[in-house]
């Protein structure tokens, strides 16, 4: 199928929606691909346009514009970088947003811009289903996310072929998307992720530090309960010093600041969270922020060093 190429009738029937998918970066393009997996037909924009034409090879209509994607979806799917860029964009789509379609917004933007991209799909017709993902590059790929959905029940059946493609289990917690339930329970989750991130950066880092090899450390933790799958994948990244993004410094400091902003309107102190966003600054200011979140590692040494071979073992060199 060319860029040019609109989907075929028979995918637009009721029970198989058509799906604008706008964003379609690491996340939105590895969901796009599992919806034209799953024989759903979906008309794919990305503001870097190259990135949406990269689908067209699985099936997808390239859109030129917001308003092109969105011209006969039955589903709007929202994978950008954050809630002003949603917004910015459903504006620039608005004019062929059809009334009754169900928006399913799956951009991580914390609870507060949930609200008003509520207000936006309220004036404009839409059914709004607050609907992050949880999840990195690798579980998008193989469409096993977990969707954490809002949203009234009569979209439900018209979601539920969009959230089996993507996930491999769907949580709805509220019947309101408005109310930003799942927003707010993905921003409880990233705090986890993050703690978890950082924890695992800063024991590699402390064992380089001392002169104790990782290794021991990851030997130490197997199989009880220290050990968790996600620190098998992250401590792989670190050893591996291959920071290819699963998901990025800069998206996750993006959510992780939304976790203070959030804590902070709930008067909450999240001294860890904030302590996680001054680790992934350190490491933007490295120019590494779009390498993988495990490069929170390279933030417990000046400038991004790590301790050599020779260095002794409080990272320094015995001669100095």
């Amino acid at each position: 199928m060319t860029s040019s190429t609109a989907p075929t009738e028979q995918s637009e029937t009721a029970d198989r929606p058509t799906v604008a998918v706008l964003g379609t970066g690491i996340m939105g393009a590895a969901m796009a691909r599992n919806l034209l997996r799953s024989g759903l037909a979906v008309r794919a924009w990305n503001r870097t346009r190259a990135k949406a034409e990269a689908l067209v090879a699985d099936g997808a209509y390239c859109a030129g514009s917001p308003a092109d994607a969105v011209t006969g979806a039955d589903v709007v799917l929202t994978m950008l970088y954050d809630g002003p860029r949603v917004l910015a964009t459903m504006r620039e789509a608005s004019e062929a947003l059809a009334p009754g379609a169900v928006w399913a917004q799956s951009t991580t933007v914390g609870d507060a811009a949930t609200a008003e991209l509520a207000d936006f799909a309220r004036q404009h017709g839409l059914t709004f289903v607050d609907a992050p993902v949880l999840g990195t590059k690798e579980p998008a790929e193989v469409g096993q996310l977990l969707v954490l959905a809002a949203g009234p029940k009569s979209a439900r059946a018209t979601l539920t072929p969009v959230f089996d493609a993507v996930g491999r289990r769907t949580t709805w917690v509220d019947d309101d998307g408005s109310t930003g339930a799942a927003s707010r329970l993905k921003l409880v989750l990233n705090s986890w992720v993050g703690a978890l991130t950082h924890a695992t950066g800063e024991a590699i880092a402390l064992a380089r530090g001392l002169g104790v090899d990782p290794q021991a450390f990851l030997d130490s933790v197997f199989g009880g309960p220290l050990d968790s799958g996600y620190l098998r994948t992250k401590s792989a990244v670190i050893l591996s010093g291959d920071y290819t993004p699963s998901f990025s410094v800069k998206n996750a400091l993006k959510d992780t600041r939304l976790i203070v902003d959030a804590g902070e309107r709930s008067g909450l102190r999240l001294d860890v969270a904030r302590a996680g966003v001054a680790r992934f600054e350190r490491v933007e200011r490295q120019g590494l922020g779009e390498r993988d979140m495990a490069a929170t590692y390279l933030a417990s040494f000046d400038e991004g060093r790590e301790p050599s071979p020779d260095d002794g073992p409080n990272g320094q060199s015995p001669d100095r």
